[in-house]
């Protein structure tokens, strides 16, 4: 293990990525990164060593703590969501406003979720520190989770902190995950935890009759978990429904955010090719058209099931205030 940046390094700007935590024994991996490395990575968990060497660093934890701001910045936006809901590319876009750092999915944030909340209480402080640096002493940094870390959202957000949370409506959510391969191959895996996370919220659903079923328990738990956040300050936003105005979402996203934007700007970026292109991949082609056309598909194709999952979700919030709010909440979205 080498000694890493120095502090000054370290705080000066967002160079140094907190990439990954260990609480157990005490350290930070810190990677070198410069701005356009955090604009080509779709992901900065493990992912992220795939594409070419990086320059990293293993931290005592406590020397990073006790080399902190006295008065440090606690400023970050957040992107917190539901699974298949868009957010990177949200996350993408956002990114493109001068000024704006787009950190998506460390796996930091990640690491903390396999940890008891009192553990969490001591490495979460200065997570949002070191997650509101930027470049530039004006700029802004939005740091998008990966879906799993809606489980500790109401603990990472700052109170009064400023966060977004993208969702979709069950049923397109339900028509999504059946309409794609991969998507359809992580439903029964993770079916156990999902349904233990319900519980834990005070959340019982029966046992899963098919794949719809098994899609709304996910949908359920990801909802469930974010409707438990009281302490920040939250726009919620219907994915599909950004889809429609995509230059009036990134408006008021830039201005709930405190983003400094001009329309044209704006415009030009709702526009841009990165609304056309697979956010995960900027490789492939993936368009708002495609999408909806995926989802009608299987919709059609799926249509009992998902109507008889819909129906399980609706009988099982008459005892689950939480995703009663969440149905309600997606009602009135549609």
């Amino acid at each position: 293990m080498s000694s890493g940046p120095s502090a000054q390094e370290i705080w000066k700007d967002a160079t140094w990525l907190a990439q990954a935590v260990d609480p157990r024994a005490g350290l930070v991996r810190l990677v070198e990164m410069t701005p356009d490395d955090y604009r080509e990575a779709s992901f900065l968990d493990d992912r992220m060593f795939q594409q070419r060497p990086r320059i990293t660093h293993l931290v005592p934890w406590a020397s990073v703590l006790g080399s902190a701001p006295s008065s440090p910045r606690r400023d970050a936006r957040w992107i917190l969501h539901i699974s298949h809901v868009g957010s990177t590319l949200i996350a993408r876009l956002l990114g493109e406003i001068d000024g704006v750092l787009s950190v998506r999915e460390p796996r930091a944030l990640r690491d903390l979720t396999f940890f008891p909340a009192e553990v969490r209480a001591r490495f979460i402080p200065l997570v949002q520190v070191l997650f509101s640096r930027s470049f530039t002493p004006d700029g802004a940094a939005l740091i998008k989770a990966t879906s799993f870390v809606s489980e500790i959202a109401a603990e990472l957000i700052p109170d009064n902190g400023k966060a977004l949370f993208l969702y979709t409506t069950p049923k397109s959510f339900i028509s999504g995950i059946l309409a794609g391969e991969n998507s359809r191959k992580e439903l029964a895996g993770r079916a156990e935890q999902r349904m233990a996370r319900l519980a834990n919220r005070g959340v019982q659903l029966p046992p899963p009759r098919h794949e719809a079923d098994l899609a709304a328990a996910a949908w359920a738990s990801e909802m469930v978990a974010l409707q438990s956040v009281s302490n920040a300050d939250v726009r919620w936003a219907d994915f599909d429904t950004v889809l429609e105005d995509m230059p009036g979402s990134l408006t008021w996203m830039a201005e709930f955010f405190g983003f400094d934007a001009s329309k044209k700007r704006l415009e030009e970026i709702a526009t841009g090719p990165l609304t056309r292109r697979y956010s995960k991949a900027t490789q492939y082609e993936y368009s708002p058209e495609l999408r909806r056309e995926l989802l009608a598909e299987a919709g059609r194709t799926h249509r009992a099931d998902i109507d008889s999952a819909l129906a399980m979700l609706d009988a099982a919030s008459e005892t689950a205030p939480l995703l009663r709010n969440a149905l309600d909440r997606a009602q009135a979205e549609s």
